[in-house]
């Protein structure tokens, strides 16, 4: 009996038909049973490949269009992310947040001229050509408006574009503003530092952090600075209250602490708001103390002094030939308030004698006055973390001449900067300490320090200082209380080749205290003018020096500094502590 299940072949089918059909349905199977499965399988395959377009709309709507674009550029995003710079006491200086920026997809744009038109329209800042140029491309992705405000996202977010996005960028802002523009520099359009301490982040691990994609926000620890923000604005609100009295072209200025090299305060006015980029190109507005070279005047008597007395070959009572003036060649030294007599060291220093300067370089010679500044770092570009800096302009034939009017700081510019350090020499105990911007210890600072004077020399040198408080050109800044050393400093302006009388650089450093120094501030104005109340005057004794004593009085609380009244003169002070009184 036959198989109902079986088939027999037609009459006459071709053999071909009947081996497709034998391949197709086999033999001994029920047909009807199969074609359901096919049924089957034909349904699951349409519910999957729903389900998979169901899946792709609902990602597109709820994470947003181009997720692989975005997941690309989130990835860049994160790897640009900064750690927070804060100051000694750890108030923010700089801190990353999250901005939205606008990008698009020209492949996914479907009207690109309505995209065109309705982004340009709410957002009228946009130049029309540049979005047209960047949405007719066929690239994958492309930036539109980089940190937009959470308003202009809403706003494009309704329009519903595709192809249009957004993602959450790190966006650098400084809370401070101006007030640490200099120090701490700024970033660009991609969060990476182009100025200041921004671009040493980059220059010392940061940028090889971002390119190895480690740089994240949670793998970063603030960087420390020795910048005390409080002295900072009291410092820089005393600049501006000066520029402004005396109308000057620019002032600055700077505390650092004499034991540890750290800069604890730093002011170049005018300055800029890092928030706000395009202010830092301004050439008006570059960093004075670090990037600008000047001949600081009279402060460099007292390289010369501590040259002399360094030698072993003069005193404090040792005397100088300031009868008259110097004649050099065709040239004449003469000082501003001629004595027409004999000076010892400490009255050189006091009434800033040119011509008593003069002789005490020329009486050590050209050769040890070089070695001298070179071993005081004044002679080559200082570096610090800051990458802007300058070179010092040094003449290239060095002869007596240039001994002459380099002893009383004509004829070589230095940055403020390395002047400074020089001057921390002098009062520290004679160690030469690179500055820094970074928290150092003093067990630190020693380490990378280079004895450059005796102790003893370090002891006159802080005694002259103190001196010329009391009795000489620094006595408008001795502050009550704070027993404060200094020296004054005006150097005509180099204009078309020849100095200018009327164009003056004024400075004024000081030390405090001076018996046991712990700071060194500094304050220079670019062309103060006369007014009625300094009587015509323009040196620095009567603008710098107010100035720098109006400085102490607010930073030395700030410093731990703590008044003390009814000292005894520096003579006995100062002098008495040390082992010789010459």
């Amino acid at each position: 009996m036959s198989d109902p299940q079986l088939k027999p072949a037609k009459p006459g089918e071709p053999w071909r038909q009947r081996l497709i059909r034998s391949l197709l349905y086999g033999r001994n199977v029920d047909r009807s049973a199969k074609a359901r499965a096919r049924v089957g399988f034909a349904i699951v395959a349409f519910v999957a490949i729903y389900a998979v377009i169901g899946g792709r709309l609902v990602m597109f709507a709820t994470i947003g269009d181009a997720h692989g674009a975005r997941r690309t550029a989130a990835q860049d995003a994160i790897a640009t992310a900064r750690p927070d710079i804060v100051d000694r006491n750890g108030e923010v200086l700089a801190t990353d947040v999250k901005a939205p920026s606008l990008f698009g997809e020209p492949r996914r744009l479907i009207d690109k001229d309505e995209a065109i038109e309705l982004l340009t329209a709410t957002l009228p800042d946009l130049d029309t050509g540049e979005v047209r140029e960047r949405l007719m491309s066929k690239k994958g992705f492309v930036w539109l408006k980089r940190e937009i405000t959470p308003q202009q996202q809403a706003e494009i977010h309704r329009l519903g574009i595709p192809g249009i996005g957004f993602l959450r960028e790190n966006k650098r802002v400084y809370p401070t503003g101006n007030e640490v523009a200099h120090l701490i520099g700024l970033v660009n359009t991609d969060n990476q530092g182009i100025a200041g301490m921004e671009k040493w982040l980059d220059n010392n691990g940061l940028a090889d952090l971002h390119r190895a994609g480690f740089a994240t926000d949670r793998l970063q620890r603030p960087v420390e600075l020795s910048v005390d923000l409080r002295v900072e604005h009291a410092l820089r609100d005393e600049l501006l209250k000066a520029k402004e009295k005396f109308h000057a072209k620019a002032a600055s200025g700077l505390v650092s602490n004499v034991k540890t090299g750290e800069i604890v305060a730093m002011v170049s006015l005018p300055d800029f708001d890092p928030n706000n980029p395009k202010e830092a190109h301004d050439p008006d507005r570059i960093n004075r103390l670090t990037t600008g070279v000047y001949e600081m005047g009279s402060t460099f008597k007292a390289f010369t002094l501590a040259m002399a007395l360094d030698s072993g070959r003069y005193d404090l009572n040792s005397l100088w030939d300031a009868r008259g003036p110097l004649h050099y060649g065709k040239f004449t030294i003469h000082d501003d308030e001629p004595k027409g007599r004999m000076l010892n060291m400490k009255e050189v220093f006091t009434f800033s004698s040119n011509v008593g300067a003069a002789r005490i370089a020329l009486a050590q010679g050209v050769e040890a006055h070089k070695a001298f500044l070179r071993k005081l770092g004044q002679l080559d570009r200082l570096r610090t973390e800051l990458p802007e800096s300058a070179s010092p302009l040094v003449p290239h034939h060095w002869g007596e001449l240039n001994t002459v009017t380099i002893a009383f700081g004509h004829g070589i510019a230095v940055a403020p900067l390395q002047a400074v350090m020089g001057i921390d020499a002098l009062v520290n105990g004679g160690y030469l300490i690179p500055p820094t911007f970074l928290k150092r210890t003093e067990a630190e600072a020693i380490a990378v320090a280079t004895r450059v004077i005796k102790p003893e020399t370090s002891e006159k040198m802080r005694y002259l200082m103190r001196l010329n408080a009391e009795i000489g050109t620094a006595r408008k800044a001795d502050v009550a209380g704070y027993y404060i050393g200094g020296k004054t400093g005006t150097a005509e302006k180099v204009v078309a080749g020849r100095y200018v009388k009327k164009r003056v650089l004024t400075a004024f450093t000081a030390i405090l205290p001076a018996d046991h120094p712990q700071y060194q501030l500094l304050v220079m104005l670019d062309e103060p003018q006369a007014l009625k109340e300094t009587y015509g005057f323009i040196t620095s004794g009567w603008n710098a020096v107010p100035t720098g004593g109006a400085v102490i009085s607010r930073i030395a609380p700030l410093l731990g500094i703590e008044p003390r009244f009814d000292l005894p003169p520096s003579d006995r002070l100062i002098l008495a502590a040390s082992k010789t009184t010459q």
